[in-house]
Formats: structure tokens, C-alpha cells, sequence
């Protein structure tokens, strides 16, 4: 198997483990819609700075391409959350979860966390230097030179 396979596959588990940490950390479940009192300062955490780090750790593991990596964990953590909380936490059968889980609540959050989880791994990607040109100073060597 490729170790960048392997990598990748590590990265997106860590990444999962710490956007589920984050959740339970600061005890909010986006995925539950209760009007206006729904929007703490708590959520805007979970929304924005838990995906971030944890894209950033995603794409400082996996090195170039990282950022799209990123996006994998708040994506495979909010849609396992979801199903969990629509069909196995719903404490009575008769009532439809819908009403308070609305998809069309849930989806722009979706994007929220992803988009901030890319935003994470793109810096996650600068920090680790995948951009930089090679230099002459640090023992690089340009394959595109050509030599005489």
C-alpha cells in the first residue's frame, strides 16, 4: 500500500478524532435547530475555529494537497452525527426529527464547517511550506535546470 495513502488515511482520522473532541468539548450539537438561542458564541466556535484546526492538522500530516484532504473530516463528523442523531437519539418514535433537524438548517452549517476546515488546511499547507520555491541555500536542487 502507498504510504501517502496511508498518510492521508491517518490525517483524515486524526482530523476526525479532533472535530468530534471539539464538539464534545463545548457540549453544542449544530445539527440542532432551537431558533435564534441556537447561535451562541459556543456554535460560532464549533463552527468555525474546531474545523479549522483540525484542516490545519489534516494538511500539516499530509503535506501538498492537504487542503482538500481537510475537507473530509467536519464532512464524515457532521453527516455520522446526523444519522446518529436522526434515527438513534430521538427519544420518541413518534415524533419527526425534521422539525428539529431541518436539512435546510443543516446544509448551510454543513458548508460553513468545510469551508472553514479548507481555509484550515490551506494554511495548513503554507505553514508547512509545501509552496516554496527551492533554493540554493538550503541543499535543494532545481530538476528543471539544465546543466552544462
Amino acid at each position: 500500500m502507498n504510504s501517502r495513502y496511508v498518510k492521508g488515511f491517518i490525517a483524515v482520522l486524526i482530523g476526525m478524532a479532533l472535530n468530534y473532541l471539539g464538539d464534545k468539548a463545548l457540549g453544542v450539537n449544530i445539527e440542532v435547530f432551537k431558533g435564534i438561542a441556537t447561535f451562541t458564541f459556543p456554535w460560532m466556535i464549533d463552527i468555525f475555529l474546531v474545523p479549522f484546526v483540525a484542516g490545519f492538522v489534516v494538511s500539516w500530516i499530509f503535506g501538498l494537497g492537504g487542503k482538500w484532504l481537510a475537507c473530509l473530516p467536519p464532512l464524515f463528523v457532521r453527516c455520522i452525527n446526523f444519522v446518529y442523531m436522526t434515527y438513534f437519539e430521538n427519544p420518541s418514535t413518534d415524533v419527526d426529527m425534521f422539525f428539529q433537524i431541518p436539512l435546510a438548517y443543516w446544509g448551510p452549517c454543513l458548508i460553513l464547517v468545510v469551508e472553514a476546515a479548507n481555509f484550515g488546511g490551506i494554511i495548513g499547507e503554507v505553514v508547512k511550506g509545501v509552496y516554496r520555491r527551492p533554493g540554493k541555500g538550503n541543499g535543494e536542487v532545481n530538476v528543471t535546470a539544465t546543466q552544462k
